[in-house]
């Protein structure tokens, strides 16, 4: 077989979907496994022994016509036997139909169900610890054949080379590698996602005071560098002396890098936590009111990963969509500190290299 899977956007998308190459290479060890992806999400998959092929795809290229045309004709040279389309939305379902796969298939939804000829609902409990997106993603392959496991890990790989070079980088800008360093994803991808401000910048002094040696690497987009300085303007003298804020790499390549070398995440849910999962490192997340748990909270044990989110301590459920305020850091900072005491005493994991 020959198969195209489809995921567009996040960079945790991505990553996550990767699942499927490993499962659909392990049933079919002689398929040929292409997988269409933005460009920019490319270096969480790459030498991902299982996939063939990737296919970077300019979102620009679904509002010109001409070159809209010119890629989809290119998708149909390939001959596909099957396209998965994890993404399923309209633009993902047209490269779908178009591609001429005998077997195509995707998520339930009213706008785009005439592009499959299979379609599947989203689950909305998680019946493993793998999480709802894990489950979501694995139920699509139930179309080839009802064998396949119900979860697999997203792994990312990189050769303990590229970990050096990175390892020699850190230690020549004044990382102490002998001490714990700890990413941390000081701001979401919006500011729905992002916990307040202040309440992070209290979390970090509270870090620093239990392990006064942790030096903290931040986490943010290009764009939140003013953000990301007020939150580090916040914290007292010391917690700033032990916070590396001038570190920043800039590519997503040299923040995986960066990555492997810490030793746990602390911060915001996001592709930065899903990115220290896959590479084998514990993660403490802070979940937006607005986002589901049960989804993204995928592979939590309570003490190797583990995440927090409003709902856990209402004595109700969310009915309206509160402010972030209302997750004050004392409901969890007990939580949060036996997170940093069991993670911080054994050695680090080398992930999957």
């Amino acid at each position: 077989m020959k198969i195209l899977i489809i995921q567009q956007k996040m960079i945790g998308d991505v990553l996550t979907s990767s699942i499927l190459f490993e499962a659909l290479r392990n049933k079919y060890p002689e398929s040929e496994l292409h997988y269409l992806i933005y460009p920019h999400t490319a270096p969480v998959v790459e030498n991902n022994p299982f996939i063939d092929k990737i296919i970077e795809y300019d979102p620009g290229t679904g509002k010109d016509p001409v070159k809209f045309l010119k890629f989809l004709n290119s998708i149909r040279q390939e001959s596909y036997t099957a396209v998965i389309d994890i993404y399923s939305k309209i633009s993902s379902g047209i490269i779908a139909k178009y591609s001429g796969a005998s077997i195509r298939l995707g998520f339930q939804k009213k706008y785009t169900r005439p592009f499959y000829t299979q379609t599947f609902i989203y689950k909305e409990k998680p019946e493993t610890k793998a999480g709802l997106a894990i489950e979501n993603r694995m139920q699509l392959l139930e179309a080839f054949d009802q064998e396949f496991p119900r979860e697999l890990k997203p792994k990312i790989y990189i050769s303990s080379e590229e970990k050096e070079i990175f390892r020699k980088k850190l230690i020549e800008q004044g990382v102490k590698l002998e001490h714990p360093l700890i990413m941390c994803g000081v701001l979401g991808s919006s500011s729905m996602k992002t916990y307040p401000e202040n309440y992070m910048a209290s979390l970090l002094d509270k870090l620093i005071k239990e392990k006064p040696k942790a030096q903290i690497l931040f986490n943010y987009l290009p764009t939140q560098k003013k953000e990301a300085k007020n939150i580090y303007k916040q914290c007292n003298s010391y917690t700033r002396s032990q916070i590396f804020f001038d570190i920043y790499e800039s590519s997503l390549k040299g923040f995986i890098l960066n990555c492997a070398n810490c030793d746990l995440y602390f911060g915001n849910e996001g592709g930065a936590a899903n990115i220290m999962k896959a590479l084998n490192k514990p993660t403490f997340s802070i979940h937006s009111p607005q986002i589901k748990k049960n989804y993204w909270a995928i592979y939590e044990d309570g003490k190797y990963n583990k995440s927090v989110h409003l709902e856990d301590f209402l004595s109700t459920k969310i009915e309206k969509a509160p402010n972030n305020l209302d997750l004050k850091p004392k409901y969890f900072s007990k939580e949060f500190l036996k997170f940093i005491q069991h993670n911080l005493k054994k050695p680090t994991k080398l992930g999957f290299e």
